[in-house]
This record gives structure tokens, C-alpha cells and sequence, in this order.
């Protein structure tokens, strides 16, 4: 049997994969980046081997992808994280023509073909107004965890309107709220419709096409995609590996190198 591997490795999450030759998730793992970024990815690899039972051997090709591709040392080759969520989407959902990547840092709006190849991109890396990080600092300043924030906001009647987008002021237009009284739920309501009207600036860049994909960690926070499909107008696949796709994605590509050295292997022996 032969496995590919993808390490993906995020500004706070870093996440493995291992595909086997019939292109099943055979072992995964997540875990914090911290502050070692090689460490993580060699932690995050060691637990995906754990989970499928594999030793290290076992895995023909590695592929790093995300922030810290380069720093997969033991990685055979890196694909940026915008190819890989491209191809992990399409993997999923053969059908996906945009992707939406949500992550701590970063949010892009990819234009997939239908072979999952990326025909165009768009990105917000100059600011963090609009990912995880900014609904991070919306859950301190409310005294919530991050799970609960989604479930938290769909249960706002009056979304207020927040004058910034601004990561570094979210929190105090969040405590100026809050002195006026209004509810949790409305300031969440809000602080989630003011990120999906930003990402629909995005979105617009490169065009949206159905079907649509969302990926990264954020795509787990079920306010944040009713928020998408309100501000799309179209329903948004959303997968439970959604925040693996970069690292499902780096896998794909992993896999089909082992399949083709193999064949490369045999066709000398033969």
C-alpha cells in the first residue's frame, strides 16, 4: 500500500494527513502551532502516523503547505495553501468553483477550475479584520470560549452595526456596546455580519461562481457560514474536514508523487 502525507502548517493551527492509495483519510491530527513551528509540524505528522497505525516508513511522500510550509524539514516538497485548499475542496466537492479560506490570520476567496487547479486568487494578508484572530479577540471581550460565539450570534435579533472591521478596535467598539447595554447576542450578530460583508469585498475580486466551498478553521463556526450564504445568496458547502482541507489537499498531492515514483520504480524493474 502505498501513502502520501500533507502537513499544514498555520499561524495557530497545524494540521496532518495521510491518504492511502485509494485516496482515504487513513490518519489526521491538530494541533496548536506555538511558538516552534518545526516542532509542530514533526508533533502533527507523528500524531497522524499514530492514528492510522503507520510507521514513518510507510509514507512515500510528504508535502508541506500553509505559513510554515518551509519549515516541514522532513517534507519531500511545498504547495502554497491556496493550491491546496483549492484541490482539497475540489477533492470533496468535485463540483466547487470558489472557495473561501477562513483562517487565524488570513481569509482568501479562491476561483477553482474543474480539475481544482486555481485560476485566480484574492487575499487579505495585510490585515487581520475579518479571520479568526478578529473573532478571537470578539470572544475575550465577551468572556466566551471561541466554540460558542457562532451558536451565541444566531440568536441576535438586533445586530448592531460596528464601526470598525479593525481587529485592534473591534474590542472597544465590543465594550462600548456592552456599556449601552445591548445584548451579547446582537454585538456577536453583529461583529459576524460585519466579517462576511468584508469577505464578500473579497469574494467579488475574482467573481462567485457556484458551488461554493468554505474551508479553514472558521468554517466551523456555524454563524460565520449562515452569514456567508446571507451575504452570497447561495448555499455554502461546508465540510467536517474543513479545517484538514489545506493539509487534505497537500496530501492529494503527496500521494500522487508516491504513486508516480512507484510506477517509475516498477517500470525499471520490470
Amino acid at each position: 500500500m502505498i501513502y502520501g502525507a500533507g502537513v499544514d502548517v498555520g499561524s495557530t493551527q497545524t494540521k496532518a494527513v495521510i491518504l492511502s492509495e485509494d485516496r482515504r483519510i487513513v490518519g489526521r491530527s491538530l494541533i496548536d502551532t506555538g511558538a516552534n513551528v518545526s516542532k509542530a509540524a514533526e508533533r502533527a505528522f507523528v500524531k497522524a502516523l499514530e492514528d492510522a497505525g503507520l510507521p514513518r516508513e510507510a509514507v512515500g511522500y510528504v508535502v508541506g503547505t500553509g505559513y510554515g510550509r518551509y519549515k516541514v524539514t522532513f517534507g519531500d516538497a511545498q504547495v502554497t495553501e491556496i493550491t491546496c485548499h483549492a484541490r482539497g475542496a475540489q477533492y470533496l466537492y468535485p463540483a466547487t468553483r470558489t472557495v473561501i479560506d477562513m483562517g487565524g490570520q488570513d481569509t482568501k476567496a479562491i476561483k477553482v477550475g474543474p480539475d481544482g487547479s486555481v485560476l485566480d486568487f484574492s487575499m487579505n494578508d495585510k490585515c487581520a479584520a475579518g479571520t479568526g484572530r478578529f473573532l478571537m479577540a470578539a470572544a475575550d471581550v465577551t468572556g466566551l470560549s471561541l466554540g460558542e460565539i457562532g451558536e451565541r450570534a444566531l440568536l441576535a435579533k438586533n445586530p448592531v452595526r460596528l464601526t470598525s472591521v479593525c481587529t485592534v478596535f473591534v474590542e472597544s467598539d465590543i465594550m462600548s456596546y456592552l456599556a449601552q447595554k445591548k445584548t451579547i447576542e446582537d454585538i456577536l450578530g453583529g461583529v459576524h455580519k460585519a466579517i462576511a460583508t468584508r469577505t464578500m469585498s473579497l469574494i467579488r475580486r475574482v467573481g462567485v461562481e457556484e458551488e461554493v466551498t468554505f474551508t479553514g478553521g472558521v468554517s466551523k463556526n456555524i454563524a460565520m457560514v449562515r452569514g456567508l450564504e446571507a451575504v452570497l445568496g447561495v448555499p455554502v458547502n461546508v465540510s467536517p474536514e474543513g479545517h484538514y482541507m489545506g493539509a487534505l489537499g497537500a496530501a492529494l498531492f503527496a500521494l500522487e508523487r508516491a504513486m508516480a515514483a512507484e510506477r517509475v520504480l516498477e517500470a525499471k524493474e520490470a
